[in-house]
């Protein structure tokens, strides 16, 4: 039997963040390279599409709201990307030329109008096909300011040409019943994209992995002040916020250290953590081991125990008006 062997690129790069079109290039030019390299399946970070919005509260504080951060989230919203765009057609057409299956962080406008934000990730095709979207269940503090939680239509795991591929972004990889929900439809590549530097990060991802016996592909930012707008707030002299030694910010000081990996199913590193610089972070993945990993554990299998445990997942969109 012939085992079968998957490429993975981990894209450990920041966007031109609040510039959505630049920020398409960087993917084309990433994707290319990745693809050249034999990658079939490619892996943004989280917010890639177009910022995320490292140290700033939009102006925002309990009870008051400044005009300067109405017009900086105005900002942010045009450099989102809505899924039937042109811009997004763009991002289909990299995955097509390059023939690629492309995961991407994104900021998302709705479809269906409003003005709120989701940060989400997406899944398309090798030709150019949208997936999946995945929005974040719950943004995590003072993310909620700028972006709406998703839904239950969310929590999907696709049957592709390369295996069964799932996602979940940033903290939510921490809700248990969020993961139960991917191992249970048979996730086999597991992507994370996030904006967590922490070494214990990297830690749960291992265990991630070792517990649903599925690959993981952990990606990253690796960005720098120098990565956003001369003028962005926080970065300003006069601003009040400051590096964590007190010092004024620089262009060269790092936001985000990135530690991209892939862990296989026991929960050893394929691809160790990349620290401190940008790049792509290459793997093979090896069906077989898949198999192997679930002889002695299987958390859908021999470690389900359905009869001692339930999981009920409404998987109803976030829509709270329907026309018939």
């Amino acid at each position: 039997m012939r085992t079968q062997i998957v490429k993975v690129a981990a894209v450990q790069a920041a966007p031109v963040s609040f510039d959505l079109h630049k920020s398409i290039e960087k993917i084309a030019h990433y994707a290319a390279e990745a693809a050249k390299a034999g990658a079939e399946l490619i892996v943004f970070p989280e917010g890639f599409l177009s910022a995320y919005p490292w140290r700033y509260n939009f102006d925002a504080t309990i009870g008051a709201r400044e005009p300067r951060g109405r017009k900086w989230y105005a900002k942010y919203h045009e450099s989102a990307i809505s899924l039937s765009s042109p811009q997004f057609e763009a991002v289909q057409a990299i995955a097509e030329r390059n023939q690629v299956l492309l995961s991407i962080g994104i900021i998302e406008k709705n479809n269906i109008g409003g003005t709120t934000l989701y940060c989400a990730s997406v899944l398309i095709g090798k030709d150019g096909t949208l997936l999946s979207i995945h929005r974040k269940l719950i943004p995590t503090a003072a993310e909620r300011l700028v972006w709406g939680s998703g839904a239950g239509d969310g929590l999907k795991v696709v049957n592709t040409e390369l295996g069964k591929i799932g996602s979940l972004t940033c903290w939510e990889n921490y809700m248990p019943a969020a993961r139960l929900a991917l191992y249970q439809q048979g996730i086999e590549i597991y992507i994370a994209p996030n904006a967590d530097d922490l070494p214990s990060w990297t830690a749960s991802m291992q265990h991630i992995a070792k517990e649903g016996r599925c690959f993981v592909i952990s990606v990253n930012q690796f960005c720098k002040v120098s990565d956003f707008p001369s003028d962005y707030p926080p970065f300003d002299p006069g601003s009040h916020d400051r590096q964590p030694d007190g010092s004024l910010w620089t262009p060269d000081a790092i936001l985000s250290h990135g530690g991209s990996c892939v862990v296989g199913p026991l929960g050893t590193f394929i691809a160790e953590p990349v620290w401190d610089k940008t790049g792509i972070v290459y793997a093979d993945l090896s069906k077989d081991e898949l198999i192997e990993s679930r002889m002695d554990f299987d958390p859908v299998g021999s470690y389900s125990r359905p009869d001692i445990f339930e999981l009920n997942v409404n998987t109803k969109p976030a829509t709270n008006v329907t026309f018939n």
